[in-house]
């Protein structure tokens, strides 16, 4: 017995330091991972080439080196992203900053609603799309002539300033799904439809159809000067983390220098996130989207990330018009500049492309 105890003595010491080493890492990790704050994120489309201006920063970790841990999802349409940001589902999103003006006004007592924090597409996507053998050569031909478009597309639910601002009339519309809308074009069903032109103009090729062959009518160059997709946050999480939300707009802007500088190589961290997309494809989406919605004359003059109040001033008037709301839309309760990183740390014009 004088030899098991002191055995038993020494394991027994050996368990208690061993408790004692493990409770005192856990103890030093614990501040550390409780200054990182978790976001969950929702995309307003599917992994293709825009989706890099999110991607690139998670993946180089400039959200983690703000002490943000950024969960990022696909979406399925802005105004699903909308709504799952002010149901509590996501922290903050991508979306057309329509589509929040919409869910604003026609829901003026609902809590959390989102808040626009930060401008990225200064100018609409938006854009009608028709090939030049239908003879369809300007806004005006589009008179008595049949559109399509899923019922949610921004440029259908903007149509009516289109319309307005170009005299266009007597317009049938058909709806489909998404994937049906280039498809029906193609095959005659339909005379133009309305999309992003950087996703319809490829979509089209992706179906035979070559780029000199379709006649783009973007919605900015013809009288529309809407604004396209904003950073969103729920009112709750802004309350909550307004340093955070700043953190997330410095990492975020600091990406997106990235991606203007090497579009391949963002694309190939999209391509990390979905394998089966094209990577060739993506790039020239993505350049399109950079060249069309975030490197703009607009842009540059309101500078990326902000906006010229009597212009958003304008966009909440058409919004009220042509969505037929419930509640005017009230601009300066949709956006919030607030968070925006310096002029001088927002200035993404000086990034080459490569």
């Amino acid at each position: 017995m004088s030899f098991v105890v002191p055995v038993f003595a020494r394991a027994r010491r050996r368990l208690l330091l061993s408790a004692t080493a493990a409770t005192v890492a856990l103890m030093a990790m614990g501040p550390a991972r409780a200054q990182e704050t978790s976001i969950k994120f929702q995309l307003d489309w599917r992994f293709e080439g825009p989706a890099a201006l999110f991607l690139v920063p998670a993946a180089k970790g400039y959200f983690k080196a703000e002490k943000l841990n950024v969960a990022i999802d696909a979406g399925n349409g802005s105004g699903g992203t909308v709504t799952r940001v002010a149901s509590g589902t996501y922290d903050m999103g991508f979306a057309d900053l329509a589509a929040l003006m919409e869910f604003h006004a026609n829901n003026p007592t609902a809590p959390n609603k989102p808040v626009a924090v930060m401008m990225v597409y200064n100018n609409t996507p938006a854009a009608v799309l028709a090939l030049k053998k239908s003879g369809i050569k300007t806004p005006a031909d589009l008179s008595g002539k049949k559109l399509g478009a899923p019922v949610f597309d921004a440029g259908r639910r903007a149509w009516p300033i289109f319309a307005q601002a170009n005299k266009v009339a007597n317009v049938t519309w058909t709806a489909m799904d998404p994937p049906l809308r280039e498809t029906m074009l193609v095959r005659g069903d339909i005379d133009a439809i309305t999309g992003f032109s950087f996703t319809s103009l490829l979509n089209l090729e992706a179906r035979g159809v070559k780029t000199e062959d379709v006649v783009v009518l973007p919605y900015p160059q013809y009288g529309v000067k809407l604004y396209g997709n904003v950073v969103i946050a729920s009112e709750e999480f802004l309350k909550k983390n307004p340093e955070q939300v700043k953190a997330f707009l410095r990492a975020f802007t600091k990406g997106v220098k990235d991606v203007i500088a090497d579009p391949k190589a963002a694309i190939a961290t999209v391509k990390e996130r979905d394998g089966i997309i094209n990577a060739d494809l993506e790039t020239r989406r993505l350049k399109l989207a950079l060249e069309q919605t975030v490197l703009t004359a607009d842009a540059r003059a309101e500078g990326f990330g902000a906006i010229d109040p009597a212009r958003l001033t304008l966009m909440a008037s058409q919004v009220s018009d042509a969505f037929a709301t419930k509640q005017r839309v009230n601009a300066t309760a949709v956006w919030n500049g607030d968070y925006l990183p310096a002029a001088a740390d927002r200035n993404i014009f000086a990034a080459g492309k490569k």
